[in-house]
């Protein structure tokens, strides 16, 4: 089969070129794959954080792929379709986040549905923090689309919600496994300026409002000497309502790593990790939970979006009450104070990676367009 892939590769960085970079591999061990990547995914200004590229510094897998669509010029869509319709797919695949991208990815799968089947993996329809225009935007996008792919019961649901006829078929996020192997604990804590013997809680990846961090730094004031908390990711947009809690909590016990964290790098962080929190106030999916279960570090989680569905349903961490500091600090000391609920969760762990590959996701895939 000839599939094309119509998303961001590198130079671009962050989970969403990484996901993508792992599906060209993937797909093409059985079929002709072409990447068809973008010029520019969106102005520099209405970028919240540092760069949206690839740096000096970070690793990245060097997709090669046709840099084609500017999602502010129209011209470029026509450029980006006339290059697909060329190359002649019998498959494109389309990833869509926020509905920013619903009017130039909508323009080309619109027009390609005529000639080839298409199908959109959505990480959301509804964005975490939403605008007046996501619906209509979204459902403009969405037309243009046979067969629709989500990553969770939540997002399928929101799918159904705008279009109630759409075929759907739910896969879960697989395993990010190029991170490389869990290295020696205490050694890491050696790298990072931790203490020893304490009981380590990580909270990683980008710092955006509807994460909580927040949420989490309140309950963190609450625990004694024996925690301390590792916050590693770049913030999007200022750190200083949270620079005020941590001068407020506990200042010598929370260690913070605020920059984009390298592939190389992330192993440090999950191998002194005992624990990794999610206390988000929103979320569909996480690839969080995906490095999570790659490293084996059990969760705590709030029960918004498909957390609970990923997570609590199978036992791989602890979903929290309610999204709020008391339920968050109720938890991580049930957690801790219970050595049994690290162990089942790292046992019913090692059963998920089993099913979580790549193979099983693009097998899915080209098997769910068949259907279509």
């Amino acid at each position: 089969m000839r599939i094309a892939l119509l998303s961001c590769f590198y130079p671009y960085r962050g989970g969403i070129s990484q996901f993508n970079a792992c599906l060209y591999r993937e797909l093409g061990k059985k079929h002709v794959v072409r990447a068809f990547n973008f010029k520019r995914q969106y102005p520099d200004f209405l970028f919240p954080g540092k760069t949206q590229y690839v740096t000096g510094e970070d690793e990245a897998d060097r997709i090669e792929s046709d840099r084609l669509l500017d999602t502010v010029n129209p011209f470029s869509w026509i450029t980006t379709l006339r290059e697909i319709r060329r190359w002649k797919p019998d498959l494109l695949v389309v990833r869509y986040w926020m509905s920013w991208f619903a009017p130039s990815l909508g323009f080309i799968t619109r027009k390609m549905k005529r000639e080839c089947k298409v199908i959109s993996i959505l990480d959301n329809v509804i964005p975490h923090e939403p605008k007046f225009f996501d619906k209509p935007f979204t459902r403009y996008f969405l037309k243009g689309s046979s067969g629709y792919v989500t990553l969770c019961e939540a997002v399928a649901g929101d799918l159904l919600a705008l279009k109630p006829d759409a075929v759907c078929k739910i896969m879960p996020h697989p395993l990010y496994s190029h991170f490389g192997k869990r290295k020696d604990r205490f050694e890491m804590e050696e790298k990072l300026g931790l203490e020893h013997g304490k009981k380590n809680i990580l909270f990683f990846g980008l710092i955006r409002e509807y994460k909580g961090l927040d949420i989490l730094l309140e309950a963190f004031a609450g625990l004694d000497e024996t925690y301390q908390l590792i916050i590693a990711g770049e913030p999007y947009g200022s750190f200083s309502r949270y620079e005020s809690l941590i001068e407020k909590s506990c200042p010598e016990r929370i260690h913070t790593f605020l920059h984009y964290v390298r592939d190389s790098e992330v192993t440090d962080y999950f191998s002194a990790a005992d624990v990794a929190v999610l206390p988000y106030r929103s979320a569909t999916q996480s690839g969080i939970s995906s490095v999570s279960y790659h490293f084996e570090v059990p969760m705590i989680v709030t029960d918004v979006g498909g957390l609970k569905e990923t997570i609590g349903d199978t036992g791989t961490g602890i979903v929290a009450g309610e999204i709020s500091p008391e339920a968050i600090r109720k938890e991580i000391k049930r957690y801790f104070a219970d050595p049994e609920i690290r162990e089942n969760c790292i046992g019913n762990i090692r059963k998920v990676k089993k099913l979580l590959s790549w193979e099983t996701f693009c097998s899915g895939l080209t098997g769910f367009c068949k259907t279509l």
